[in-house]
């Protein structure tokens, strides 16, 4: 299939971004992408915004303009379209002020035609028989100018968007899973991530599991030192501190700097500019942390769960995704089971996945039905027939 016609425009001028915003105000759908970079800042560094409608196609660049103005679009009635946008709304909504408020996105949609999670590339050529470059996906899009083989690879990030909506509305409605694929948008994009709060960034800390009793303290005060610190510099946690530097400070809790500097992963570099004066006062603040004050994270529901229950239903949420053709990570995971089978909120207990999913696993918990192998050797669920219980002799 050859591209579809479409005229590309480089917007670098206020005027450009305000004739854009009125041209597409009021188009029920527009496809969206962005280019950025994270490798040497702690927030996303936008390089590029890239949109389609119509015939039509703007790649705008944030270096040379203020992109705010699309914050209007963006928080307007139109569907953007987008491919795994889940970051692609963060940076929208840091640098815009808002973000698309309705999202269509190609890459869980097509979970429900049995994709587990697919890149457009291959989505595109799986569905549409267009084969794109890849070429410049790894480029440095803060470059200027642009060359014109990063233009075109911009430009094809949106280019076939909303034929691909178009395409994979219409195998959904035939299957009269639409509905489904739009809720499960709607839920997934209902609210952006919030900011990292400090007092949890040792949740993520690599290996933290080993730290036990008053080193946990000690995680938290330095880890939560780190993200801020690392938010204030704008630059990544991990040269501020790398991860096994607070592992190993939490393990041995230093007192002075010579401890510091004898420590596995704490390098000369992280303690410069007053760092190890303020890392020791982490460490002190930890120390004597407890009770109410140490933000412990939550237990896993795995943990809780009877690994054989939960492996059970595991494989009865796998068949009967395999069976509707749906990509079986996005019908359940095991924390959705964990916590079914605990009886804490899950998200099998609403929409979709409750008629799909929900209630066929809470009757077999429950023992209103019984799992079964048919003559093919095919998984199934079986009512149980009640008995009357036999006479004591």
């Amino acid at each position: 299939m050859s591209p579809p016609t479409s005229s590309v425009s480089l917007i670098t001028e206020p005027a450009q971004l305000v004739r854009l915003c009125a041209e597409i105000a009021n188009e029920p759908f527009y496809a969206f992408d962005t280019e950025f970079h994270t490798e040497k800042t702690y927030r996303p560094n936008l390089a590029l915004i890239q949109l389609g409608w119509a015939d039509q196609i703007a790649l705008i660049d944030p270096l040379a303009l203020d992109p705010s103005p699309l914050g209007e679009i963006f928080a307007g009635p139109g569907i953007g379209v987008a491919h795994a946008a889940d970051q692609d709304l963060e940076v929208l909504a840091a640098s815009c002020g808002a973000a698309p408020s309705q999202v269509f996105d190609t890459q869980i949609v097509a979970g429900f035609l049995g994709q587990s999670t697919p890149s457009l590339v291959r989505l595109v050529d799986q569905v549409l028989g267009v084969s794109l470059s890849k070429t410049d996906q790894l480029s440095d899009w803060l470059l200027r100018p642009l060359p014109a083989s990063q233009l075109d690879y911009a430009a094809n990030d949106v280019r076939y968007l909303l034929e691909l909506r178009e395409a994979l509305t219409s195998k959904l409605q035939a299957n009269g899973r639409l509905e489904w694929a739009l809720e499960e948008c709607a839920a997934t994009f209902a609210t952006l991530r919030e900011p990292v709060d400090p007092s949890r960034a040792w949740w993520k800390v690599s290996d933290v599991r080993r730290v036990t009793g008053r080193g946990r303290g000690i995680a938290q005060e330095v880890a939560a030192w780190r993200e801020r610190r690392a938010s204030a510099l704008n630059r990544p946690r991990r040269s501020v501190l790398p991860d096994l530097a607070i592992v190993t400070i939490a393990q041995r809790s230093p007192k002075t700097r010579h401890d510091l500097e004898s420590l596995r992963g704490v390098d000369p570099r992280y303690l410069a500019k007053g760092a190890s004066s303020e890392i020791l006062d982490a460490v002190e603040r930890g120390r004597h942390l407890g009770g109410a004050d140490l933000n412990l994270p939550p237990e896993p529901p795995g943990d809780k769960a009877s690994a054989v229950t939960v492996g059970v239903c595991a494989a009865v949420a796998r068949h009967i995704a395999i069976t509707l053709s749906i990509d079986p990570s996005l019908l359940a995971t095991r924390v959705d089971i964990s916590q079914l089978v605990l009886g804490m909120p899950s998200r099998l207990d609403s929409g979709w996945r409750l008629e799909m999913a929900g209630t066929p696993l809470r009757r077999l918990l429950e023992g209103a039905t019984s799992l079964a192998f048919s003559d093919e050797g095919d998984m199934v669920l079986e009512d149980r027939v009640a008995t009357s219980p036999t006479p004591t002799l």
